[in-house]
């Protein structure tokens, strides 16, 4: 790392993985942050309950860098040590444990989020990253007047770790969250709420730069401000042509960064988020609000301005304005998206179930519900696959997850064959060479009437999203329309229900990375795989050797 990165030592002490920054050499200077992860004490909803949190905060805290800087989450050049999902690339810290993680922004500008990877513990750990321009450098917009950070959550009034072994232990699914938040509150549509809602004060004819991240657990949502237009400028940490919208939806996992102009009648206006209900279950919760206030001497209102949303399940509006992204795609910002493409890979995305002996479990017509890619459950191994990888031990996993699924069918038709419903299970990886042009279609089922959205997202790389429709994928009549020109470049998106998604990157970072759903209850009922990414043929295009202590397993 050259002396012109800027960069973290982040020491994790506590008992989960975390997804977060580590070391970071700024023009010679190191910079310390510590995560101290502990239970705290926090009253939502009329209750009080303890749960875990990093540094005695919720959400926890926004780490500041500058594009070039070191830090999590990202693409992690070379370095899948610092990744953090359990299993995957790291074993889980130890109550009383640490590991210092080493993080390298080498492309990102914007906003992404470090989180914790070890069972369902992302829901009360997890924090804001906020990368700006290079020293020196500008955005591509106008200056805001202000940043503002808006973290969108879940909140489980019961410890979520007994709910998660409940759930485990019954075959059931994991009992649903009782409310979203806005800043860790959930907003006065809820008991015991409205006194503590989160409230953004604002001044008149100014122009605010909103980093809104999605952290909720199983829902994506609508998000909006009563009686204001925004623009929407980036995802995922890269810019986007501008887009200027009522509202947008954000899936978990996702990060927007958005323009709000102050431009209305002093007052007090609901920011509200609202699930988007596309599967078969309610959602869990209703809407999140919090309060856009404007500054000055007036009469507020007795009850905010409220915003109109596309209705619950209007997956219409959410493909009209997921299409809408786009890449800047100019000399500053410039793209490279693979046109020759050396791996294809087909894969489905399935609800399914796991049957249990005489109906006992809790789940569908008394099995265990789970789920797959390519009709394969994962299995976490009792070792992380990036060390039995990179140190060649075997009867960890298996390097076979398949191009295609094992059967072709109508897979988003109303009923489909039954046989679907029931997938393989194991601990599988894909092998991709190193520097391959990839592309991956997504394509998602109506498997057991399970169908909706699903945000799937990749870890190590950022992607360019080059296609997505409803139905199933045709390769003569949805590749051509293939967007080769500013597709936008993520890391996580919604695959639309009982639609497809096509991806394309080049596969220039050697390592283990793990691929999955960010609706958590699909993440545990096993929608994830992981892509080895083999070495180059120098030092420069290899894996970095693994640092000098890991978390014993």
């Amino acid at each position: 790392m050259g002396l012109q990165n800027m960069g973290f030592i982040l020491g994790f002490l506590g008992f989960v993985l975390v997804n977060g920054p580590i070391l970071c050499m700024a023009r010679g200077h190191i910079h310390y942050y510590d995560f101290i992860l502990k239970e705290s004490n926090f009253t939502r909803l009329c209750s009080t309950k303890s749960m875990l949190v990093v540094n005695g905060s919720f959400p926890g805290p926004v780490l500041y860098v500058h594009k070039g800087d070191t830090v999590h989450g990202v693409r992690q050049p070379r370095n899948s040590w610092s990744d953090g999902p359990e299993y995957i690339t790291q074993c889980p810290i130890k109550p009383g444990g640490n590991f210092t993680q080493e993080i390298i922004f080498s492309k990102e500008e914007g906003t992404l989020w470090w989180h914790a990877h070890s069972d369902w513990t992302r829901a009360t750990v997890h924090g804001a990253i906020i990368i700006k321009p290079p020293p020196g450098k500008s955005y591509p917009f106008p200056k805001p007047h202000a940043e503002k950070v808006i973290i969108l959550g879940s909140w489980f009034k019961e410890d979520l770790m007994e709910l998660l072994a409940e759930a485990n232990r019954t075959g059931g699914p994991v009992q649903e969250a009782e409310a979203f938040t806005i800043n860790g509150q959930p907003g006065d549509s809820y008991n015991c709420s409205a006194e503590n809602m989160y409230r953004l004060s604002v001044d008149y004819g100014k122009t605010y730069l909103l980093r809104i991240i999605s952290a909720v657990m199983n829902e994506a949502l609508f998000f909006s401000i009563a009686n204001h237009n925004i623009t929407v400028v980036g995802s995922d940490a890269a810019y986007i042509k501008p887009i200027n919208t009522s509202f947008i939806l954000i899936t978990p996992g996702q990060t927007m960064d958005v323009l709000l102009t102050t431009n209305q009648t002093p007052s007090h206006y609901y920011m509200v988020g609202s699930p988007y209900v596309s599967g078969p279950a309610p959602p869990d919760a209703t809407n999140t609000t919090a309060i856009l206030k404007y500054r000055g001497n007036y009469k507020a209102p007795s009850k905010p301005v409220t915003p109109t949303l596309p209705g619950e399940s209007d997956g219409a509006s959410v493909m009209n304005f997921t299409k809408r992204m786009k890449s800047l795609a100019t000399n500053d910002y410039p793209i490279n998206v693979p046109t020759k493409i050396d791996t294809k890979i087909f894969i489905t995305v399935s609800v399914n179930q796991i049957v249990c002996p005489n109906a006992s479990c809790s789940g569908p017509q008394g099995n265990r519900p789970s789920a797959s890619l390519n009709n394969i459950t994962f299995e976490n191994p009792s070792i992380d696959i990036l060390r039995a990888y990179y140190s060649n031990i075997s009867n960890v996993y298996e390097g076979d997850f398949p191009n295609m699924p094992p059967s072709l069918f109508n897979f988003t038709a109303d009923t489909v064959p039954d046989y679907t419903k029931y997938a393989s299970q194991g601990t599988t990886a894909k092998f991709i060479k190193h520097n391959a042009s990839v592309e991956i279609v997504f394509q998602g089922t109506n498997v057991g009437g399970g169908a909706e959205n699903h945000p799937m997202h990749l870890h190590g790389f950022s992607f360019y999203l080059v296609g997505m429709g409803f139905g199933n994928f045709n390769k003569t009549r949805d590749a051509p329309n293939y967007n080769l020109v500013d597709p936008p470049e993520i890391n996580t998106f919604g695959l639309p229900k009982n639609g497809w998604a096509t991806i394309r990157f080049i596969a220039d970072n050697p390592g283990v990375w793990f691929m999955h759903c960010h609706l958590e209850k699909h993440a545990t009922w096993g929608m994830n795989t992981v892509l080895i990414v083999k070495n180059g043929t120098t030092p420069e295009t290899s894996m970095r050797p693994p640092p000098k202590y890991l978390p014993p397993c």
